[in-house]
């Protein structure tokens, strides 16, 4: 039925657009991908193909966002970060900053499968120095996983200590091993660990002693392993206060973590700034642009 009324939607006389909002906002990805083929066997096209046709700007970003499973938005997220001229480092350090050794797994699978790429060698190719060393060990998905050993953390956070003091590659690449291969578990400890030892905190250590796309990588890792949901609270506040809405990494942000933890992001984000995440949009974002984004937000009623 939701491929019969899309269809009605997309190839009739003019493009229904509140009805495609309807429809596809209101379904899970596995339903979503589920009326692809329904709509495939029905019409013979391609649903994906129809949105790009009679869609444009960033509603069309959003439509056809939405119709990709999770590891190939990611893969497609990534391809078009790196593609062109220019590489878009904060999009790759939003991803593979907070994805999941599964998350990766799959993710590094679709994009050899849809662009019949490397994930890997791309990364190596389009970034440099100890960011690129970062970003090759994260997206390898190699974290350990539920283990913490106490008396670790305080040998890992004298590392982390000395790596801030010294700086030289070395002691680069031994904080970044740290960041990207312990478990969140022992993470925490360590975290607290290097406050004992410094009296400092973790995140202003690193923005203290490095700069550039490394220092905001790692301020990115250290931010997920505290609070992720929090993390993307702030890529979102930032993305639509400080670049005057970057459209891309707001609609990354709630496509990507719409079936994982957008409640908690739209929570943190209201605890944090005040006002509320929906509030945000409604103010910067307009036409059915804004209609679809609200619609998988899903505002709470005292935020209208």
């Amino acid at each position: 039925m939701d491929a019969q009324m899309l269809g009605g939607a997309l190839q009739g006389f003019y493009c229904d657009k509140d009805m495609l909002i309807n429809i596809l906002t209101q379904r899970c990805n596995a339903q979503r991908l589920m009326i692809a083929e329904a709509y495939q066997s029905m019409y013979g096209r391609d649903l994906i193909g129809d949105l790009k046709e009679q869609l444009s700007d960033h509603f069309k970003d959003v439509m056809v966002g939405l119709m990709y499973p999770p590891p190939l938005y990611d893969a497609h997220e990534l391809w078009h970060a790196m593609k062109g001229v220019g590489t878009d480092e904060n999009c790759l350090i939003e991803i593979l900053a907070s994805r999941t050794n599964g998350e990766l797994f799959q993710m590094r699978e679709a994009y050899c499968l849809q662009y019949s790429n490397n994930l890997q060698e791309d990364i190596y190719s389009e970034t440099s120095g100890h960011f690129r060393d970062t970003l090759m060990n994260l997206v390898q998905g190699t974290r350990e996983e539920g283990y913490a050993d106490p008396a670790m953390a305080a040998q890992d956070a004298m590392v982390l200590w000395e790596a801030c003091q010294q700086k030289t590659g070395e002691h680069k690449t031994m904080l970044q091993m740290i960041l990207c291969n312990k478990s969140y578990q022992q993470l925490w400890l360590v975290f607290q660990e290097f406050q004992n030892i410094s009296g400092q905190d973790m995140v202003d250590a690193i923005n203290e002693c490095y700069d550039g796309y490394f220092q905001e990588l790692l301020v990115a890792i250290v931010l997920c392993v505290r609070d992720k949901p929090a993390y993307f609270a702030y890529r979102l506040y930032s993305a639509i206060h400080d670049f005057g809405f970057h459209n891309k990494t707001v609609i990354r942000i709630i496509i990507a973590r719409s079936e994982i933890d957008l409640l908690t992001i739209r929570k943190r984000y209201k605890e944090r700034y005040g006002k509320s995440l929906f509030h945000d949009i409604r103010n910067f974002a307009s036409g059915h642009y804004e209609k679809a984004l609200l619609a998988i937000c899903a505002g709470d009623a005292e935020d209208y």
